[in-house]
């Protein structure tokens, strides 16, 4: 891709959020503390820079996906670990926002919707919703939670006492273990549900 052309898909693209460095730096600061490496042990164990790692851990510089990454598998942890804040009983997050990080080989941005926590089962269902009565669901077993992402229309999803309305490419998640709907706001509305059983 030439790079005119790189920088006219870059500008139409909707802004994301960017890594919170605070977050990034206490999560690496705790997770090499917990296993006892050295700024140098861990540079060296992930191939990158002792000077990029000591930013990081002092909260600036703009980490890639790639040096994350490197420093999540040398941690031995999930890349998760190093960039999720800890998510509220409710979590919305509206299509272009999202905790986003960008490739430096790629024109490639990942946005971690939701990490899979230990012990954890999903099943997944593309849903297809018409306008009319929601679909009101009883709660599931103790623990489940529903990622839901819209693919086209609208929907209202969420609580049955705080339901959320969501547009395409939005992602919503909530306790299925309390009475929740799903009603299609649109015709020809779509989306993946994503049950999460602990």
């Amino acid at each position: 891709m030439a790079p005119e052309q790189a920088a006219r898909q870059q500008a139409a693209q909707p802004p994301r959020a960017q890594a919170p460095l605070q977050a990034i730096s206490a999560a690496l600061r705790r997770e090499r503390e917990r296993v006892g490496l050295s700024l140098s042990e861990l540079a060296k164990r992930a191939g990158v820079a002792k000077s990029t790692l000591s930013q990081l851990e002092a909260g600036s510089g703009n980490p890639s996906v790639e040096t994350l990454w490197a420093v999540a598998v040398a941690l031995g942890v999930p890349f998760s670990w190093l960039v999720e804040p800890p998510a509220p009983r409710v979590q919305v997050i509206r299509a272009g926002e999202g905790l986003g990080i960008a490739s430096e080989r790629a024109n490639y941005v990942a946005t971690l919707l939701a990490s899979c926590p230990p012990n954890a089962r999903r099943d997944i269902y593309l849903l297809t919703l018409e306008p009319g009565e929601p679909r009101r669901s009883d709660p599931h077993m103790p623990g489940t939670v529903e990622h839901l992402i819209v693919s086209t229309g609208r929907v209202l999803a969420g609580p049955t006492d705080e339901p959320v309305e969501l547009g395409p490419g939005d992602y919503l998640a909530y306790p299925g273990d309390l009475p929740h709907i799903c009603q299609g706001l649109e015709p020809a509305t779509s989306a993946v549900l994503v049950m999460q059983h602990i």
